[in-house]
């Protein structure tokens, strides 16, 4: 598609996420470095902290005809650029509003269950193992894993699952 920018993505250096960010903004690059929040636990003590969705990995948006681009890879914070090829690749359209469309009011992208579905809810798990099978959520632990009871071998056994692999059934 020529004319329009894309959103790419940019594999930064080890923890380097916010150094990439912040020298890609310098050069004019429109950046994107989704984050939610984590609770830590250490000592007795827990915390929120903030984490990249993505660690290592952030979105930079440009024109592949018009801009630049192959500066990205020369620029402090950066491993490279993904390309297949030469060329890099574009992310699908809707990707980056999808993430930002999950953003809450501070900009922290939620994770968790989709809306509507709690303890007692039908639901179908999309990715794993038990891609397919339909269970009922028995509980959930934080915001993150899922206790799914799925009937298997003639009984009915809890199995703990990623919440992003739980869609109404």
């Amino acid at each position: 598609m020529t004319g329009t920018s894309r959103w790419y993505v940019v594999h930064a250096q080890p923890q380097g996420e916010v150094r990439a960010d912040v020298n890609l903004r310098r050069q004019g690059f429109e950046t994107y470095v989704p984050r939610y929040l984590r609770t830590r636990r250490h000592a007795r003590r827990a915390d929120v902290v903030a984490r990249p969705l993505f660690p290592r990995y952030l979105f930079v948006k440009f024109d592949l005809d018009r801009d630049r681009w192959r500066a990205i890879n020369s620029t402090f914070g950066v491993s490279h650029l993904v390309c297949v090829g030469d060329e890099p690749v574009a992310v699908p359209h809707g990707v980056v509003e999808e993430i930002r469309s999950r953003e809450d009011g501070d900009g922290y992208v939620t994770i968790g269950l989709a809306a509507g579905l709690r303890p007692g809810s039908e639901v179908r798990l999309i990715d794993g193992l038990f891609a397919e099978s339909q269970g009922i959520i028995d509980r959930t632990d934080g915001d993150r894993r899922v206790a799914v009871l799925l009937e298997l071998l003639g009984r009915e056994v809890r199995v703990f699952v990623p919440a992003a692999v739980v869609a109404p059934a």
